[in-house]
């Protein structure tokens, strides 16, 4: 495993093979084979020693814009940070390289993506499945919001479009809660306003008419 994730650090995807992997420990092939199925078993067995941990404890003071910002922002720190995490989603999302009859391959790939998975979505689900966050917000689906806050920073990395700054993350909540948000709520704290009752003119007495 040192010398595949040796070659994943510095190769890319494609350094990992077999072939390669055999060369670079000098272990036997049919050892290798014994341990791992296939190409598609060894990268995601690679992957799964190298991803550092990503959750973090979501904020818990302040608004909940100012929780979601802090969180993004975090977010495409770890991005910047860990070139990894993006070669990761990358591979999965083309999906294991043997067939499709291939079910330790599909198995191996799958067992990775729900880690990363549960590892990205965990501190926004607690966030967004929140008390504050059930009351300031409508009805909204937690998988497709994840993918709505995530997403533009992951394929801004991936692509190399451009760099997510603080201020992008900021764009991209105010965008998310003016779609969301519930009809009324202070979009600065999320709170509802008071209601007042309207002030009613004060009445007018008739002047009596004089009697005749």
């Amino acid at each position: 495993m040192d010398s595949a994730a040796t070659l994943l650090s510095t190769g890319g995807v494609e350094a990992v093979t077999i072939d390669a992997v055999t060369k670079a420990s000098k272990v036997a092939r049919t050892t290798l084979y014994r341990h791992f199925k296939s190409s598609s078993h060894l990268l995601a067995a690679t992957f799964e020693r190298l991803l550092p941990q990503v959750t973090a404890p979501p904020p818990t003071s302040g608004s909940l814009r100012k929780q979601l910002i802090e969180l993004l922002s975090r977010q495409a720190t770890l991005f910047d940070d860990a070139p990894l995490h993006v070669t990761t989603l990358a591979w999965l999302a083309l999906g294991p390289t043997g067939t499709n009859s291939d079910t330790d391959d599909r198995h191996a790939s799958g067992a990775l993506r729900t880690r990363v998975i549960d590892q990205y979505r965990q501190p926004f689900d607690a966030l967004l499945q929140s008390a504050q966050a059930r009351a300031e917000l409508d009805d909204f689906d937690v998988e497709l919001a994840l993918c709505q806050l995530v997403g533009p920073l992951a394929f801004a990395r991936m692509t190399g479009l451009r760099n997510m700054t603080h201020d992008d993350c900021t764009q991209i909540v105010d965008d998310f809660l003016a779609a969301h948000r519930t009809r009324g709520s202070d979009p600065a704290t999320g709170s509802k306003p008071a209601t007042t009752r309207p002030k009613t003119a004060p009445s007018r007495k008739v002047a009596s008419s004089p009697a005749t």
